[in-house]
């Protein structure tokens, strides 16, 4: 029997903060939308923000079956602070099993691209083991528009994800993170849950180097975006604020 394909189909940065009015034709190709309304088979991170993002899909491509009979199945999550074991493998291999049945199927993020500092990861790894074709589809990454908009080092770059919330922790972990920075002149990059932005972006101003360059991006392809990059003694001089409602994404590039 033919296998189904696993289409990796981006979602919008905005975790559909503005509500449905926006326009999936400014960040989306049309071939991106008209692939998701004809999935009716759906792996998501977030059940709630994959209806979102196909009731937006709906008002442009109809969907090829009702909101309400669309298959929506959430990610496994292992328990907070433990990895994933080799035995949670099976929870993910039966994920595939539409796609194993013949029928293709989606792979969708809360925001962005899946797979990409995402737990769908693992479901792609399962496709590839069980022979399921994986077909990644073009749409916006929060990580890549960030390190085009930093003016950093877009040749070599890391993304190390969430920081410790510990503040000995963190200071620690940004310690070897500058340093790896400057003996390698690579630009590294972070998110944080937005709640956070604040005390993460105050503990990069006060511990990274005052040479360090340190880039902000601010809400990606949203109408207020913006990036701001400057030296860490730059921003001690001129401090600015991050929203704590909008996700951010912070890079810095340490002199050798």
């Amino acid at each position: 029997m033919t296998l189904g394909r696993l289409y990796l189909v981006p979602n919008t940065l905005d975790f559909g903060i503005d509500g449905p009015d926006v326009d999936l034709r400014e960040v989306l190709p049309e071939a991106v939308m008209s692939r998701a309304a004809r999935l009716t088979h759906w792996a998501a991170e977030n059940a709630k923000t994959t209806r979102a993002f196909l009731k937006r899909v709906d008002a442009l491509h109809p969907l090829a079956l009702p909101l309400q009979q669309q298959q929506i199945v959430e990610l496994p999550r292992p328990p907070k602070g433990r990895a994933p074991a080799a035995a949670d493998d099976g929870a993910w291999h039966d994920l595939l099993a539409p796609a194993l049945a013949g029928i293709d199927m989606g792979l969708i993020s809360e925001a962005g691209m899946p797979a990409v500092a995402d737990p769908g990861a693992r479901l792609v790894a399962a496709a590839h083991a069980a022979g399921v074709p994986v077909v990644p589809l073009v749409g916006p990454s929060s990580l890549l528009l960030a390190v085009a908009a930093s003016g950093l080092n877009g040749q070599s770059f890391a993304f190390v994800g969430y920081l410790p919330t510990d503040a000995v922790a963190r200071q620690a972990r940004l310690k070897d993170l500058e340093a790896l920075s400057a003996r390698e002149q690579q630009t590294q990059l972070m998110i944080e849950t937005p709640y956070r932005n604040s005390a993460l972006l105050q503990a990069l101003v006060a511990q990274l180097k005052p040479g360090t360059v340190l880039s902000v991006s601010c809400g990606l392809s949203l109408a207020d975006a913006w990036t701001y990059s400057a030296t860490v003694a730059q921003w001690r001089k001129a401090p600015r604020t991050v929203p704590d409602k909008v996700p951010a994404v912070f890079a810095f590039l340490s002199g050798r």
